[in-house]
C-alpha cells in the first residue's frame, strides 16, 4: 500500500537542542508493507511504515503498532469513500503527550517505601522491576501483569508466601528473592512456565527448609543461591538441573548431599557451614524387604526398562513414587526397598571452582548411595576395604 503525500517528520530531540523543525511538509511516498526479505505470511515481523523522499529514496522505516494502525487505516477509508465529516472517528489534533512520544520504560528501580507507586500502575512495559527496602508483605498483584517482564527483583523485603500466579510471567528470567520471610517454594511455580525461562533464581536469606519434587522441572537454571536458609536436604533429582552451573548453599543444615548430585556439571559450588555428618559405609541402613513386593518389582521394571506411564495410566501417588525412585550403583532402580549408606564425595568432582566446606580446608561432603539388593552392597564393600585396607 502506497501513498504519495506531503510529509514532515520531527524528531522529539530538536527541543532539547533549543531548535525547531523546518515547519512545512516535504513530498513523499507513504508505504505500509512488511520488512525487507520477508517472504508473504512468513513469521511476525511486524507491519511497518516506510517514508521516502527525493534526498533518501532508499527511506526510513517506522515499525507501526497493529492496533493503532487497524484504527488509524479505517478512519483513512472511511474519509476516503467521502463519508460525513461528522460520522468519522476523528480525533482533535493536539500535541502529543510525552508518553506517546517517549520510547517506553523497561527498567524500573524502587529502593525505598515512600517511592513504590500506590496510586498509578507500573508501565505494562517493563522488562526489569526492582523494588527492594520496601517492607512488601506479598507480591503485588500489579507486578504479576506485566508479561514483559524477565528480570525481577524483590530482595529485601517481607514476602513470606509467593503466588502461583508468577508463573505466569513467561519471559521471567532471573528472579531475585533474597533476604524475605519465605518458608517454601510453590510446587505450582515448579510446573509452571518458569520450567521454560526461568534462569537465575536467588532464594538465599529466608526461611525454607525443604523444597518441593518437582522444583528440579525447572531444568533451564543456570544460577541458584540457597545460602543462608534451613534446609535439610536438597532435591532428591537435583542431577535433572543439567543445565545449572552455580551452586551456593552456604550456611543451611545439610547433613549429606542427595546421590543425584554427582551428576551436576558445575562451575562454582559453595556449601560451605553445614553439619555434614560423618560417612560410615560400614553401618548401612537396610530397607531391604525379601523376598521383594509385587509393586517393588513392577516399580523396577518400569524404571529399568523405560516402559511408559502417567496419571492417565496409574494413579497419581504411584507415579509420584516412580519420579523419585531410587538408582543402585549397578545402575538399576530401586523404589521402597534398598540399602542406603553415605560416603565421602570430593566436590571437584562436580565443580571446577570449589570453596572450601569448613574451616579446615576441607573439600569434601558425605553423598547417600543406594544399593538394590545385598549382592550389589558386597561387592561395593569389597573393594572399599581392598582400597582403605
Amino acid at each position: 500500500m502506497r501513498l504519495q503525500c506531503e510529509v514532515e517528520v520531527v524528531s522529539r530531540l530538536l527541543p532539547t537542542c533549543g531548535l525547531r523543525g523546518r515547519g512545512r511538509g516535504t513530498r513523499a511516498l507513504l508505504s505500509l508493507g512488511r520488512p525487507p526479505g520477508r517472504a508473504r505470511g512468513g513469521g511476525s515481523g511486524g507491519v511497518y511504515l516506510m517514508v521516502c523522499t527525493a534526498r533518501d529514496r532508499v527511506g526510513a522505516r517506522y515499525k507501526a503498532n497493529a492496533s493503532n494502525l487497524k484504527n488509524f487505516l479505517s478512519a483513512v477509508r472511511l474519509a476516503h469513500q467521502g463519508t460525513d465529516i461528522g460520522a468519522l472517528p476523528l480525533s482533535t489534533l493536539v500535541p502529543a503527550k510525552n508518553s506517546e512520544v517517549e520510547k517506553p520504560k523497561t527498567k524500573m528501580i524502587i529502593t525505598s517505601r515512600r517511592d513504590y507507586p500506590l496510586t498509578k500502575n507500573f508501565p505494562y512495559s517493563l522488562e526489569h522491576l526492582q523494588a527492594s527496602y520496601c517492607k512488601l508483605a506479598r507480591i503485588d498483584m500489579r507486578v504479576l501483569c506485566l508479561k514483559k517482564l524477565r528480570k525481577l527483583d524483590l530482595s529485601h523485603n517481607h514476602i513470606k508466601q509467593l503466588p502461583a500466579t508468577i508463573g505466569d510471567l513467561v519471559c521471567l528470567q532471573e528472579l531475585n528473592l533474597h533476604d524475605n520471610h519465605l518458608e517454601s517454594f510453590s510446587g505450582a511455580l515448579c510446573n509452571s512456565t518458569l520450567q521454560k525461562s526461568l534462569q537465575f533464581l536467588d532464594l538465599s536469606q529466608n526461611k525454607i527448609k525443604a523444597l518441593p519434587i518437582q522444583f528440579c522441572q525447572l531444568r533451564e537454571l543456570v544460577n541458584l543461591k540457597l545460602d543462608d536458609n534451613e534446609l535439610i536436604r536438597l532435591p532428591f533429582k537435583i542431577g535433572q538441573l543439567g543445565h545449572l552451573r552455580f551452586l551456593s548453599a552456604a550456611r543451611n543444615k545439610l547433613p549429606f548431599l542427595p546421590s543425584d548430585f554427582r551428576k551436576l556439571c558445575l562451575e562454582n559450588l559453595d556449601l560451605f557451614g553445614n553439619p555434614f555428618e560423618q560417612p560410615n559405609p560400614l553401618v548401612p541402613n537396610i530397607q531391604l524387604k525379601i523376598p521383594l513386593t509385587l509393586l517393588e518389582c513392577a516399580a523396577r521394571a518400569t524404571i529399568n526398562y523405560r516402559i511408559p506411564y502417567g496419571c492417565h495410566l496409574l494413579p497419581s501417588h504411584l507415579c509420584e513414587d516412580l519420579e523419585v525412585a531410587k538408582t543402585c550403583q549397578c545402575g538399576s532402580a530401586c523404589l521402597s526397598s534398598f540399602i542406603q549408606i553415605t560416603v565421602t564425595m570430593n566436590l571437584h568432582h562436580v565443580a571446577h571452582t570449589v570453596v572450601l566446606v569448613d574451616n579446615m580446608g576441607g573439600t569434601e561432603a558425605p553423598i547417600i548411595c543406594y544399593f538394590c539388593s545385598l549382592d550389589c552392597y558386597s561387592q561395593f564393600l569389597d573393594r572399599y576395604l581392598q582400597s582403605n585396607g
